[in-house]
């Protein structure tokens, strides 16, 4: 099914049904009622209506007047076609409506109100890389502080002396030798992570009258049962995420990509999985990311919080921020 072609009509007709009673595409859309009445035709034979001739020497008797009656209304051009394409609709706006319910359902889940007026995340614990499904290393602490909708700073090492910052379309390396630009490689990689990120879906893209909503069924998030929904936004970019069958937290997200240098798609998927309660939100304690099926990276959680003031030094490069420093010290 070639699904773009409705999302300009969806955005402007079902986008509205998502939130309001009972469709009335079908009273839109509905062809014509029919009178059902057959055409009577006369005999033209000249017999009564018993099919007996008339006796001989006798007049034919005349034909039975039936009385006058109306054509039937011909079937209007086009009808069957907007019948079944009111019927395609409906069904896609039932469709939206079951996508949208699950969307709905995993904000709920993941702690409703709590989680969307979240304003900061604090997360430590051990990264892992991987080159073609192989780490890389034994492991490095990290260290993640994330003020929304568009900061974030990561710290490495022991010492957390090497950092990589973000600050709204910018990155930054930081070391002992200061702050350089990220290479624009690694900061288009970063922003297309954020802007398909879970938080950026669940908080903007669900709120979008542009975006197009589609419940795909069942399906399977490693080896977990899920149900899949896909989000398709104006720009003919989709998002599949994959909830839970039970609690319906997410446990995957997958997008694909064409590279612009040489042209090849590419999928990249997000797996999370050891979901704790903290502070009134379901918290991943376990994240791993996949690149064209091979094994990228993973993160384990060790401690995680919400909403706490962070020091605004952390997000400017040029601050000489050091998070080995008492506050104020700056």
């Amino acid at each position: 099914m070639n699904r773009r072609p409705l999302i300009v009509l969806l955005a402007a007709i079902a986008w509205s049904q998502l939130f309001s009673g009972p469709s009335v595409l079908g009273q839109s859309f509905s062809g014509q009622a029919f009178s059902g009445q057959a055409f009577s035709g006369q005999s033209s034979s000249g017999q009564s209506s018993s099919g007996q001739p008339p006796a001989s020497g006798q007049a034919p008797a005349p034909a039975p007047q039936s009385s006058p009656q109306s054509p039937a209304t011909p079937a209007p051009a086009g009808s069957s076609a907007n019948s079944s394409q009111a019927n395609g609709l409906q069904n896609d706006v039932a469709n939206a409506r079951k996508a949208k319910a699950l969307l709905d359902a995993a904000i709920q889940a993941l702690g409703g109100e709590a989680y969307l007026n979240l304003r900061t995340r604090q997360e430590e614990g051990r990264t892992y890389s991987f080159y073609h499904g192989n780490p890389t290393s034994n492991g490095v602490l990290f260290w993640r502080f994330v003020e929304y909708p568009d900061k974030e700073r990561i710290e490495v090492t022991k010492e957390r002396d090497v950092a990589y910052l973000y600050v709204g379309n910018k990155g930054y390396e930081i070391t002992y030798k200061g702050a350089h630009p990220m290479e624009t490689k690694d900061l288009n990689d970063y922003l297309r992570r954020r802007k398909f990120s879970l938080e950026t879906v669940l908080h903007t893209w669900i709120n979008d009258p542009t975006v197009a909503l589609f419940y795909n069924g069942l399906a399977l998030a490693g080896n977990q049962p899920a149900e899949q929904v896909t989000l398709i936004n104006a720009k003919n970019e989709a998002v599949d995420l994959y909830f839970d069958a039970e609690t319906h937290l997410p446990l995957k997200k997958k997008i694909s990509w064409r590279d612009p240098v040489d042209r090849q798609r590419n999928v990249e998927e997000e797996l999370w999985d050891n979901y704790r309660l903290v502070q009134g939100v379901m918290t991943p304690y376990g994240f791993t990311r996949y690149y064209n099926t091979d094994m990228q990276s993973q993160r384990f959680v060790s401690n995680a919080s919400y909403s706490q003031s962070l020091n605004p030094a952390m997000f400017d490069p040029n601050s000489g921020y050091n998070p080995n420093k008492p506050p104020g010290k700056h």
